[in-house]
């Protein structure tokens, strides 16, 4: 587990909706998505519920890794790049069903487990 620097934790909590989460599929064609619903969960995990997925989860389904595009409220762009997992019980899962708005389905939690961040060109992580 590689925890995430304060400052990028700051700026997640004061991100501008909706965020942007790419996944990747078999063949090699990305595929991106605006989601309003994510959350952090611990030191190094930032999650995307999954309330209308199709194509996304099928990428994370295959294994792919990911990236998390977002902007702060300041207008700072921060890139987030890791690891996919879909999650449909345990921990993270329950804690998103705590934050993900009653009105959507939150089918699943889609992890990113961050291993490398930016902000622009700088490399936090």
């Amino acid at each position: 587990m590689t925890a995430l620097p304060e400052n990028l934790l700051q700026a997640w909590k004061n991100r501008n909706a909706p965020i942007i989460l790419t996944t990747v599929d078999g063949d090699g064609m990305p595929n991106s998505i605006y989601a309003t619903c994510a959350g952090n969960f611990g030191e190094d995990k930032l999650v995307v519920a999954d309330n209308y997925f199709n194509k996304t989860r099928a990428n994370i389904k295959t294994g792919t890794k990911g990236t998390i595009l977002f902007m702060t409220t300041d207008n700072k762009a921060y890139q987030v790049k890791g690891t996919m997992s879909y999650q449909t019980e345990g921990a993270v899962y329950d804690d998103m069903k705590c934050w993900n708005p009653e009105q959507h389905p939150g089918h699943a939690a889609a992890v990113l487990t961050v291993e490398e961040a930016y902000s622009g060109g700088e490399k936090l992580l």
